[in-house]
């Protein structure tokens, strides 16, 4: 096991990195303010994991309530925000009780939320089940739920007191959902970490092939740029929003198809794809720059066009974007590869121009 730390002052928590953590009670029973916890999960992930949870932690003295939501983006709403109050209410949790977050991003997002909301704020842990929740969402305190016209659109910003990423609960996740997780791992090199970027170039196969070594490897590099991020800007107000990188148009294709059509990451590669576009038709970046971007998600076995849903839809969805400022888009481009800036200097007809070009039927 490795641990990384994401250095908050007094709200510090650490991020653990390795495999067979799931059943350690022990890492997570020094963060519990008192010995009654509800674990949130969905449908898909309860009778994989949810067993092996409560028994650990039962054994350990610690009181569980079990709260199991539909599997999917677009139940990452009100209706069942509600669903897990009622819940809460009902088994009598306190300000203290602990929530803890066991399944991917919805899961995490909605848990997060809840926390947050729930009698003013209670503590709550995050244990990912995707890779891309392990590397990217369950880190740093967003949380969230959609509305119609735009995802994460009402949320909080809530620190988790631990993140607990066990690399063997990827072992039954589908190869689409370990490619989709591939896209944020890639994303975050693209960002800010050249040999990163590089290790995942000579090491793609062997994370596409569930090789654990190479796997917590990756987990480890994305988590620590995640947390450096999150530390030095926790609330977005200038280096985080790089983050993004990718996620304007990504956001745009998820809402405009319907949540849960597109994956969050493949909808972040193909918005990165846009965004590298745009960025080469600036001039910022060459051809050959923007191939290597296209090529490494393209071996990853991610989507690198987006559907067509003209670009007129595209601009009017992105313009309910968090990072739109003073009624100005801000975009995510690239000053050059491993080197990402926030751009407001992009007219609409050249971004409209740069989605044209990386849409395709789908």
């Amino acid at each position: 096991m490795e641990t990384l730390t994401v250095a908050l002052g007094a709200r510090a928590y650490p991020i653990h990195i390795g495999h067979g953590l799931i059943e350690q009670s022990g890492l997570l029973l020094p963060h519990l303010r008192q010995r009654k916890v509800a674990i949130v999960t969905n449908t898909t992930v309860a009778p994989l994991f949810l067993p092996r949870m409560v028994r650990a932690l039962r054994n350990a003295g610690i009181d569980t309530a079990e709260i199991v939501l539909p599997d999917g983006e677009q139940f990452k709403n009100w209706q069942t925000l509600n669903t897990l109050f009622d819940v809460l209410l009902e088994r009598r949790c306190e300000r203290s009780s602990t929530l803890i977050a066991l399944g991917g991003g919805v899961v995490g997002d909605l848990t997060g939320f809840a926390a947050a909301c729930y009698q003013r704020g209670m503590p709550f842990i995050q244990i990912p089940t995707t890779l891309l929740a392990q590397v990217d969402s369950s880190i740093g305190g967003k949380t969230a739920i959609n509305h119609p016209r735009g995802k994460n659109m009402i949320g909080a910003f809530h620190q988790p007191q631990l993140v607990l990423a066990d690399s063997d609960l990827l072992s039954t996740l589908p190869d689409r959902e370990l490619r989709a997780g591939l896209a944020e791992i890639i994303k975050i090199a693209l960002i800010r970490d050249l040999p990163f970027l590089a290790w995942l170039e000579t090491n793609l196969d062997a994370m596409l092939a569930r090789q654990s070594e190479a796997l917590e490897h990756a987990i480890y590099r994305a988590c620590k740029n995640k947390a450096e991020v999150v530390v030095a800007d926790e609330h977005e107000n200038g280096e985080r929003a790089l983050l993004n990188l990718g996620h304007t148009f990504g956001h745009a294709i998820e809402t405009g198809l319907g949540y849960g059509q597109w994956l969050h990451g493949e909808a972040v590669a193909a918005g990165t794809l846009m965004a590298a576009e745009l960025s080469c038709r600036l001039g910022w970046i060459d051809a050959a720059d923007f191939k290597r971007v296209e090529s490494i998600f393209v071996r990853a076995g991610l989507p690198v066009y987006g559907p067509k849903m003209g670009p007129e839809t595209y601009l009017e969805l992105m313009r309910h974007d968090k990072k739109v400022q003073d009624g100005k888009m801000r975009l995510i481009l690239f000053r050059q590869i491993g080197d990402a800036v926030v751009s407001d200097g992009a007219a609409a007809a050249e971004i409209a121009q740069a989605i044209a070009a990386r849409c395709a039927d789908v």
